[in-house]
């Protein structure tokens, strides 16, 4: 229920107050092994890659494992796409990108 509502309010905070304005709570105090389940809610529930980098990266700073969320763009493009990502779980497309920004982890 966390991740599912954690992703909800990063959507309506993003699109309201920018990336400057956006908070994920901490989760509640769960065993690490409901990572299983906070993936699982990442890829069901719509959401942008900079949503679910943000909602992961609270995750892992509440389970001791603090990551950056890299925001990149593509190094030739005629229309302007970005992607995000947690650092320490790139994806495919991450190779492709070019990094503009860092996020760092929060601190619990």
């Amino acid at each position: 229920m966390w991740a599912w509502r954690s992703l909800r309010r990063a959507e309506r905070d993003l699109a309201r107050d920018g990336l400057d304005g956006t908070h994920v709570a901490p989760p509640p105090p769960l065993p690490a092994s409901a990572r299983r389940g906070v993936l699982a809610i990442r890829r069901r529930r719509p959401s942008t890659c900079l949503e679910r980098a943000l909602v992961l990266q609270r995750w892992e700073a509440a389970h001791g494992a603090g990551s950056d969320v890299v925001i990149g763009v593509p190094g030739h493009s005629e229309d302007f796409v970005a992607h995000a990502w947690l650092e320490s779980m790139p994806d495919a497309q991450a190779a492709q990108y070019h990094e503009l920004m860092r996020i760092p982890a929060p601190v619990d």
